[in-house]
């Protein structure tokens, strides 16, 4: 009896005995703190372990980001050098507008000199040919250069002549002056005064100079019509005769 009882506190407290194991109370959440900065740790020795080998295999990304920032800072100084050169450009093109503007009317006004300086020449000429020694009087009006040429517009005609008023008369000449065209149209002849006469003795258009007058103007006919000839009569004031006439063909 003693003997079995010995063995079954030999079994309970010796070395046959079973295993004890004593373990602490961990709340959850230090649990969840606890693997969180497990995986915090083996995180930051992962990105570790991939910028070495990335530095092992020649790639440095602080020193790629430095050469990115310096290409930005290149790039942004690039472009605001363009944008300068941009602004300068279009200046120069403005400058370059108005210098051609002023050119081009500089030529303008170069070129309605030298026309005047050849009108004025011209007249100067014919008035030189007029009061030539040549023993002769001159007429105390004439007509020179009279001119009629077809413009751009079907049936439209465009004259120039020149007046020249001289001899022993006072004051200035006052009269008027007047077109006789000449045309066939559809194989018959007409005549067309310019302008048309509306009623006896109407005036035509009105001239009033002293010595010379420049006379240009423009008259329409029919499309279908050709001009053979245009003649210009010139008549003094209170005069039914003409003093002065000049037929032109278009040319």
């Amino acid at each position: 009896m003693k003997a079995a009882r010995l063995w079954k506190l030999r079994q309970r407290f010796g070395i046959a005995a079973p295993k004890v194991a004593v373990r602490m109370d961990v709340p959850w959440y230090a649990r969840w703190f606890g693997l969180a900065v497990l995986l915090a740790l083996a995180a930051a020795l992962a990105v570790w372990m991939y910028d070495a080998g990335r530095r092992f295999a020649g790639f440095d990304r602080s020193e790629a980001e430095q050469e990115l920032s310096s290409l930005r800072r290149d790039f942004d100084a690039a472009r605001t050098e363009l944008e300068r050169l941009r602004a300068i450009a279009n200046a120069a093109d403005s400058k370059l507008s108005i210098e051609r503007t002023a050119q081009t009317k500089l030529a303008q006004q170069i070129r309605v000199l030298e026309a005047d300086n050849a009108r004025l020449r011209e007249e100067l000429a014919i008035f030189e040919s007029i009061f030539s020694a040549d023993g002769r009087a001159p007429a105390p009006l004439a007509i020179r250069r009279f001119k009629v040429e077809p413009e751009l517009q079907p049936g439209e005609y465009r004259y120039r002549l020149l007046l020249l008023a001289s001899g022993p008369r006072r004051g200035e000449f006052k009269g008027r002056y007047e077109l006789l065209v000449r045309l066939t149209e559809g194989g018959r002849d007409a005549m067309m005064a310019v302008p048309e006469a509306q009623a006896p003795n109407a005036p035509g258009f009105g001239l009033e100079f002293k010595h010379i007058q420049r006379v240009e103007g423009t008259f329409r006919v029919s499309p279908k019509a050709r001009v053979e000839s245009v003649q210009v009569r010139v008549y003094e004031a209170g005069s039914e005769q003409a003093r002065a006439t000049e037929t032109a063909r278009p040319g």
